[in-house]
């Protein structure tokens, strides 16, 4: 009984501790996150080729773990089309991810051309874009076999 009460007391301690430090935390990291943006818009012309490739990056990588998660289900799962070449479905994919991807990074350098436009709608779709598309077809596909 007193070793039960003695970890809760011990709990009650840590979580205390834990958000102390959480509440002290937050605003120093608040104040790196407002100057490294303020450094990065002044700079912009800069970066704006490096955002542009991480764009890149980031969609290739999160289209390309979509695609190779769908096309391992289409060689588990009978789908409603049927996939006469599988190897045409593996080009065909690898063409839609990479076009994908280019246009995510082309799009994100056009949004990025003129600071005093920011935030600019483009760039904002584009972001959204790459991040929803990949993880709402990975969402319904695993839903779509858990259904089946």
């Amino acid at each position: 009984m007193a070793s039960r009460q003695t970890d809760r007391m011990l709990g009650r301690y840590l979580s205390r501790r834990l958000l102390l430090v959480a509440v002290g935390v937050v605003t120093p990291i608040g104040i790196l996150v407002v100057n490294g943006s303020a450094f990065v818009m002044r700079s912009l012309v800069q970066f704006r080729f490096g955002i542009a490739a991480c764009a890149l990056i980031s969609s290739l990588v999160l289209n390309g773990l979509t695609a190779s998660w769908l096309l391992k289900l289409a060689r588990r799962k009978p789908l409603p089309v049927y996939i006469k070449h599988p190897d045409w479905a593996i080009i065909a994919a690898g063409i839609i991810v990479v076009g994908a991807s280019a246009a995510a990074a082309i799009f994100t350098w056009i949004g990025l051309s003129d600071p005093k436009r920011l935030p600019d709608g483009l760039s904002v779709l584009t972001a959204l874009a790459a991040l929803l598309i990949p993880l709402g077809i990975t969402y319904a596909s695993r839903a779509f076999v858990r259904n089946s």
